[in-house]
């Protein structure tokens, strides 16, 4: 089992940075698929940002583009979402999720492990 924590999360003013971690334990995860989603109050879950985590290939979604970044640190076992420029539509719990394939990529489908969520707010 792959085991995932994500922390981080806090409340910021619009323009704002924020990093969030996620800490990744278990089995086998050095050949996973690792990505980030959010998920606002009464909306879907939607995709941020994913990684392989043996090559660092790079996918995001159109709106984390130049204010998002993803990247992770094997050394550390641990995969971080840099967020800059926050806006009040970026407030939402972000997830960490991982999986051996997951294809799409920008599926929460996709996904086999998840975890349970930081909470990030932006204030205008």
């Amino acid at each position: 089992q792959v085991r995932l924590v994500e922390s981080g999360g806090g409340l910021v003013q619009a323009g704002g940075s924020l990093r969030l971690s996620c800490a990744v334990s278990g089995r086998g995860f050095s050949r996973y698929i690792m990505a980030w989603f959010r998920q606002a109050p009464g909306k879907e879950r939607e995709f941020v940002a994913a990684i392989t985590w043996i090559d660092s290939i790079i996918y995001a979604g159109d709106f984390a583009k130049g204010r998002f970044f993803i990247f992770r640190d094997s050394a550390a076992n641990t995969m971080y979402l840099q967020m800059d420029s926050l806006k009040p539509e970026d407030t939402a719990v972000y997830y960490c999720a991982a999986d051996q394939v997951a294809i799409p990529e920008s599926r929460t489908e996709s996904y086999s492990h998840w975890g349970q969520g930081t909470q990030v707010t932006v204030s205008s």
